[in-house]
């Protein structure tokens, strides 16, 4: 994803990154998303998710309808796939380094929402020059 289109896009909160992230992955997996299916995937009140989704239709970040589910606007899908590629990113690095898996899940659902676009571009550099220099993760794994 390109640095000027990532700027584009509107600020979120990391609530509005999970949901977005959920809905997203709800639509690729079952080929749609509802109120019922988000608030089990998050352990939260349907009550809560209606709100949220809501707020979210009223940012333009998706098309709900009551009763029917929703979709993703293009500008949401935009957000999700940032998300996702901030979330892949950091789970590679983070492998690369050789961390455990449930330790790699745990932190990366923290630090996807909290660090800038500047350190995600630097840490893509260095994951990139870590995967192509194994001696130097040998190294780094000691």
């Amino acid at each position: 994803m390109a640095a000027d289109s990532i700027s584009t896009l509107p600020r979120t909160t990391s609530a509005v990154e999970d949901y977005l992230e959920r809905i997203s992955d709800l639509i690729k997996t079952k080929g749609y998303a509802r109120v019922v299916d988000i608030a089990a995937e998050l352990k939260i009140s349907q009550a809560s998710v209606t709100t949220m989704v809501q707020r979210l239709d009223a940012e333009g970040l998706v098309k709900y309808e009551k009763y029917r589910g929703m979709v993703l606007t293009e500008t949401g899908e935009a957000v999700a796939a940032r998300i996702a590629h901030r979330h892949e990113l950091l789970t590679q690095f983070l492998r690369v380094l050789g961390l455990d898996e449930n330790v790699i899940s745990r932190d990366v659902e923290g630090m996807e929402h909290h660090v800038s676009a500047e350190t995600f571009a630097v840490l893509e550099r260095l994951t990139r020059h870590l995967e192509s220099d194994p001696k130097l993760v040998e190294k780094l794994r000691e």
